[in-house]
């Protein structure tokens, strides 16, 4: 039997659930790595540019992070948004 999540009255495979969060995995893992990049240079008192460089990655693969996570939980619940750009 596949068990089912149960999100604001609608039910979701945990299957799909599950198969969406882990499709976003590689991205999160790139999003850390950056993170730990950017401290990394403060910490070793990099240039400045090379740490605002550093700094604007982190953020930008975090957002997209964050909006794949919108997204992936939108279509498990059968809604849709609009595009990105």
């Amino acid at each position: 039997m596949i068990r089912r999540i149960i999100n604001r009255g609608r039910a979701v495979d945990k299957h799909t659930f599950i198969g969406m969060v882990e499709a976003g995995e590689p991205l999160i893992q790139q999003a850390i790595d950056a993170m730990r990049e950017y401290h990394q240079a403060q910490d070793s008192g990099a240039p400045a540019e090379e740490i605002e460089r550093l700094r604007l990655l982190a953020e930008s693969l975090f957002q997209a992070v964050s909006d794949y996570q919108l997204r992936a939980v939108a279509k498990a619940r059968g809604k849709e948004l609009p595009p990105l750009h």
